[in-house]
């Protein structure tokens, strides 16, 4: 199980997650590669107009701050990204 945190200015518990089971849980909510950038990922919707940028380096936990304005690009919730975890 993922290790939650909480910090009260984002709101409810993030999990800690690393930039591989993100991008799983983004594959799974429509989020497809377009290109890649150095170590930025850049991710595309077929049915929303913006895009994800994604700094991958493998291993690594995605800080709380990082992974909710990832969250805020993708248009997706705390909660939403538990059920596609």
């Amino acid at each position: 199980m993922h290790r939650l945190c909480y910090d009260e200015a984002m709101g409810p518990k993030l999990p800690r997650i690393t930039v591989a089971e993100l991008l799983r849980a983004l594959h799974r909510a429509g989020w497809r590669d377009i290109r890649q950038s150095g170590s930025h990922l850049i991710l595309e919707h077929p049915t929303r107009p913006a895009y994800v940028t994604v700094a991958v380096h493998a291993g690594v936990v995605i800080l709380p701050k990082t992974l909710k304005r990832i969250l805020d690009q993708a248009g997706l919730t705390a909660e939403d990204l538990r059920r596609l975890l």
